[in-house]
């Protein structure tokens, strides 16, 4: 959801921008199952894939590449509503709008919901990089191979958890931290120097670093 937006409670949040379905990773992987691209589960739901610890959940954050927003357009058309989310600020994607219409800069996700009287079911994550390389949008020089940044759980493809760490990072919310704390006992050697090394280049002085 916006950044703006993870500040309110619950509460205000659905007064504001209305309620969000119970939509989960299988919900995912049905929808995309003829899109033909890269796709992948992330935020919480990625991390409760690797450590098994359930929690709740406001939302479900399925990411594609930010250059494939047309063929996600084109696989919802006719069922679902698009709109861009930008710092609070929520704008429909129109039918009649260029399928290679320019996204705000600032605008990393779109949400979806079938109309206006139904509940928002999917927060699409937008990913710059490509189907080979997996980037970091907070800090662009920093890449991987998707094939690395990716794993898989019952068919379903998640962002690795030491990357969701990183990207939960900055909020350090009580639920990012308890994902954290569920996550690192069972990070590998190679996963637990990637975080740290990442939290020293953008975080330097994160309480985690002390712990990794």
């Amino acid at each position: 959801m916006p950044a703006s937006a993870n500040d309110l409670t619950d509460a205000e949040f659905h007064r504001l921008y209305g309620a969000w379905a119970g939509r989960g990773p299988a919900d995912v992987a049905t929808l995309f199952a003829d899109y033909g691209r890269p796709w992948w589960i992330a935020g919480g739901w990625a991390i409760e894939a690797f450590t098994g610890v359930r929690r709740a959940h406001e939302d479900c954050d399925p990411s594609i590449l930010r250059t494939d927003l047309p063929r996600l357009r084109r696989l919802v058309r006719g069922r679902y509503d698009v709109w861009t989310a930008t710092r609070g600020a929520l704008r429909p994607v129109l039918d009649l709008t260029p399928a290679g219409e320019d996204l705000p800069e600032a605008c990393g996700q779109v949400w979806l919901r079938p109309s206006w009287d139904q509940p928002w079911e999917y927060d699409v994550l937008l990913a710059p990089g490509d189907a080979r390389t997996w980037v970091y949008r907070r800090d662009p020089s920093m890449t991987m191979p998707m094939r690395e940044a990716l794993w898989r759980k019952d068919g379903i493809p998640y962002l690795q958890p030491q990357i969701q760490l990183l990207y939960k990072a900055p909020g350090l919310r009580s639920k990012d931290q308890a994902d954290f704390d569920a996550t690192l006992p069972l990070l590998d050697a190679r996963q637990r120097a990637w975080l740290a090394e990442a939290l020293r280049r953008t975080r330097p002085g994160h309480p985690w670093l002390d712990r990794l």
